[in-house]
């Protein structure tokens, strides 16, 4: 479950979250992940979980037969809306990751930038309660960041369990506006060995700035 004032943050981050993706020393790497999500989700009725302001929603409805763009907030949903993305291939719909309702059966499962918000003890429930609702043999695709010392904000703390802490300030916010963000930063072996029990036919794209993995949920 993500934690409230982690919603928070996004929420009032919405208007500015899109210019981490104009650093220029990502950009060759944010073009590679852009053509390998249209690549691996052509063709699939995509359920995409945490769509924030949409800027992934755009890729997956480039190639994908259907996009269901789903957040928690709706403050930052109302962003992706605005974007005029075709009704008869997106829609969107306020739900929560961890609790989802679904009415209509998904060929696949997409999420930018949601695993190293979910905390390491809360993973596997996570992925079972992702098969329980998509099924088995679902296509699941998700992308992350990776840690690049210099270029990442600082991590902060890490607790008992592993998890890693970031302490984050908002754009133009008073000095005092601080908020501990939960973002864990796993290696290719903790990835795989977090996810051998419930996937199958996993591969991991590492780059210097990201990572990019798919997989079938067993």
């Amino acid at each position: 479950m993500l934690k409230k004032d982690m919603v928070e943050y996004y929420a009032k981050r919405a208007e500015t979250y899109e210019e981490i993706y104009t650093r220029p020393e990502r950009e060759d790497e944010l073009v590679t992940l852009q053509v390998r999500v249209q690549e691996l989700l052509e063709g699939h009725d995509v359920l995409e979980l945490g769509c924030g302001t949409g800027f992934w929603t755009k890729e997956l409805a480039a190639s994908a037969k259907s996009v269901t763009a789903t957040d928690i907030n709706p403050e930052v949903m109302k962003l992706a809306q605005a974007k005029g993305f075709p009704a008869d291939k997106v829609q969107f719909a306020v739900a929560d990751a961890f609790n989802l309702q679904l009415d209509r059966p998904y060929t696949a499962v997409f999420f930018g930038f949601l695993w190293s918000h979910i905390a390491r003890e809360d993973q596997n429930k996570f992925l079972l309660h992702l098969r329980e609702k998509v099924g088995s043999n679902a296509l699941m695709v998700m992308l992350d960041n990776s840690y690049v010392e210099g270029s990442s904000t600082t991590i902060a703390r890490t607790d008992l369990l592993g998890n890693t802490f970031q302490h984050r300030r908002l754009p133009g916010a008073p000095h005092g506006d601080r908020y501990e963000i939960l973002k864990n930063f796993p290696s290719d072996s903790n990835l795989r060995k977090r996810l051998a029990s419930d996937t199958r036919d996993l591969r991991i794209l590492r780059m210097e700035h990201y990572w990019l993995l798919n997989c079938r949920l067993k």
